[in-house]
């Protein structure tokens, strides 16, 4: 299987640079994988396609202002992203210029407020970075960090919280799960009072979700590493909508590569912590998911490889051409699809 069977045209204008005033407001395709239609709705009519019994499960992990600029010992301008929390005050960063970061340099942030050593350079040419600082560290990040927006989005994001879920809880990731991004407290509500149970997973989402293809052979790309967790309580609601024989809606292609990460062959989940690799692409058998709300991905990438796992990949290029047409705006800040 070729990458290039994932490409298709986008018209620039058509990518999202800000988010809508209204979360649910934004347009929703949906896709009947049975009888292969395709409907186009407003977000928040999700709720007509939600069955008293199914679960909907949701990523709640939070963006961390993750980019940072600061200054070397010479006075020379740095930036450095955050990717992952290797342990304790240690974290794994995308530094520039990387060629003048060598093991040793150190770097001074926000004035003072935080200082970093370069420890190491890793595969990939990522730095490996002790930070030193008083006080606590998230708390410095929202006062000079930045969010780390993805690179085809050039407007400036005036509200940090538009680029979180209304439901974020646990700090980590390099990205939203936009998915989520289009839900509302009182969409939620509006859910739960019809019968639908809500679960959650968390998982780190990592910039590499940004990272193109570069292999010509699908099956040939080694995916990105990213932290999960699942805890209990919600291993329980899964389960139990699963052995009712309700469905299982994954929030996003970050919840799903949890739950199929998790899953035994029935579709059963337990407690785990753990890294997930999973790549899903066209041929993969779904052990545990029924359906999924997803945004508009890149041309080629490994997110439109999921969705087309599940819907089919001639439907899915379908629908995306009738996105294109339809004028749907895409990718992070742009409109849904939910795949039924």
């Amino acid at each position: 299987m070729k990458v290039s069977e994932f490409n298709y045209e986008l018209p620039e204008e058509l990518i999202a640079q800000i988010p809508l005033e209204k979360r649910d407001e934004s347009r929703l395709m949906v896709l009947n994988r049975k009888i292969q239609t395709i409907e186009h709705k407003t977000f928040k009519n999700i709720i007509d396609y939600l069955e008293p019994g199914d679960c909907l499960v949701r990523n709640n992990t939070k963006v961390i202002p993750a980019r940072i600029y600061g200054k070397k010992e010479t006075g020379a301008n740095v930036e450095f992203l955050l990717l992952n929390n290797i342990e304790g005050d240690i974290w794994e960063s995308i530094v520039r210029p990387g060629n003048k970061l060598h093991i040793g340099t150190k770097v001074i942030f926000g004035e003072g407020l935080l200082e970093a050593e370069i420890l190491d350079i890793m595969p990939g040419g990522t730095r490996k970075v002790q930070f030193h600082y008083q006080g606590i560290f998230n708390e410095i990040l929202d006062k000079i960090g930045l969010m780390p927006l993805p690179p085809y989005i050039h407007e400036e994001l005036k509200e940090k919280e538009r680029y979180q879920t209304v439901y974020a809880k646990y700090n980590g990731s390099a990205a939203a799960p936009t998915a989520g991004l289009h839900f509302t407290p009182e969409l939620l509500k509006q859910i739960e009072e019809k019968g639908i149970n809500i679960a959650n997973v968390t998982l780190h989402v990592g910039i590499g979700t940004f990272r193109p293809v570069k292999e010509e052979e699908v099956q040939k790309h080694e995916m990105h590493s990213e932290h999960y967790c699942i805890k209990p309580e919600d291993v329980e609601i899964i389960n139990n909508a699963k052995k009712n024989g309700h469905r299982v809606i994954a929030v996003g292609t970050t919840t799903c590569r949890v739950l199929e990460t998790v899953a035994n062959k029935e579709g059963i989940l337990k407690e785990e912590e753990g890294d997930t690799q999973i790549f899903i692409y066209p041929g993969y058998k779904f052990k545990c998911i029924d359906g999924l709300i997803t945004n508009f991905h890149l041309p080629q990438s490994t997110l439109l490889m999921l969705v087309s796992a599940l819907a089919g990949k001639e439907y899915t290029m379908e629908a995306y051409k009738e996105a294109v047409k339809q004028k749907y705006r895409f990718f992070s800040f742009g409109d849904a699809m939910f795949i039924n």
